[in-house]
């Protein structure tokens, strides 16, 4: 046999060894804490099963106790890769230089989210002046759906010092915290976004009854893979291909709906645009940011 015959069907044979020849024994992937954290991990345990059996690589998951500590402990704790939250992954690509994968679609077949301000249905809140003096539930410094856009639109109506303008503000650590806050009258208003709002009234319909959304934000994209940007090549290649692929068959679909999704699709920097501009409104130099 020629040399160079030999050396194709080596190589062909290396293409098809699992990945793990060729680089690390092992993935770790950060969650936010977008709703209860026993919750999160239970949703995406199922994930890493499937992605650590398609790449033949043992895949692991850490969540944070807080959306802006998976800035700073990503590089500390080495991760690969993380699920960042709408503007956690604004500022990961900014500080961090991942890079964005993909993104999961709902159920109701949309991939992105809106920011809600809501209130209990009793409050007698329907405008910004009815919210001087009231308790406002805000998620985290370092989320547009959780306080990016409740800031920009108070300051679009007027609003300039929240510190002087609510009786008290605090933040929950949690999209789900917030809605329940409002619920349970620890806060008047509250600020959540809308799949984890929509998430507790499908297993509560009662409560869809109880809150009223009194001011929404345009589409932002939800929760977004990226990887870090020095990963090797073929893993995120992979990585990308299998995610985009998982509703084809049949454990991948069995996966997705653990999740709470329909599919995953590609996302790059330009699906980021809204979050800058709500950033812009806010008065908010994202470079500059103190996100917590």
């Amino acid at each position: 046999m020629h040399t160079l015959s030999k050396f194709i069907i080596v190589f062909v044979m290396t293409l098809s060894l699992p990945l793990k020849v060729f680089c690390q024994d092992e993935i770790l992937i950060g969650l936010v804490p977008e709703e209860n954290i026993f919750r999160q991990m239970d949703r995406h345990r199922p994930l890493a099963a499937y992605l650590a059996n398609k790449l033949g690589i043992k895949v692991k998951l850490t969540i944070l106790s807080k959306y802006g500590d998976i800035i700073d402990r990503f590089v500390s704790r080495k991760m690969d890769g993380a699920f960042f939250g709408d503007f956690t992954a604004v500022l990961a690509v900014e500080k961090l230089s991942v890079e964005p994968i993909a993104r999961p679609v709902n159920l109701d077949g949309t991939s992105t989210v809106r920011s809600y301000i809501f209130v209990r249905h009793d409050s007698g809140i329907k405008t910004v002046k009815d919210m001087r003096g009231k308790r406002m539930a805000f998620v985290d410094r370092a989320t547009a759906s959780g306080y990016l856009f409740a800031v920009s639109f108070l300051m679009e109506n007027g609003v300039k010092d929240t510190d002087h303008f609510f009786k008290e503000y605090y933040f929950t650590g949690s999209h789900d915290s917030a809605i329940y806050a409002v619920l349970d009258n620890r806060a008047d208003i509250g600020t959540a976004e809308s799949r984890v709002y929509y998430r507790i009234i499908e297993k509560d319909p009662s409560i869809k009854n109880e809150l009223s959304i009194i001011a929404q934000s345009r589409d932002l994209p939800g929760t977004i893979l990226c990887l870090r940007k020095d990963m090797p090549e073929k893993i995120k290649a992979r990585i990308k291909e299998i995610l985009l692929n998982m509703e084809k068959d049949t454990e991948g679909k069995d996966v997705l709906k653990k999740l709470g999704a329909l599919k995953f699709i590609a996302t790059g920097k330009g699906d980021f645009l809204p979050i800058f501009e709500i950033a812009k409104k806010a008065g908010i130099d994202i470079r500059t940011y103190k996100y917590k």
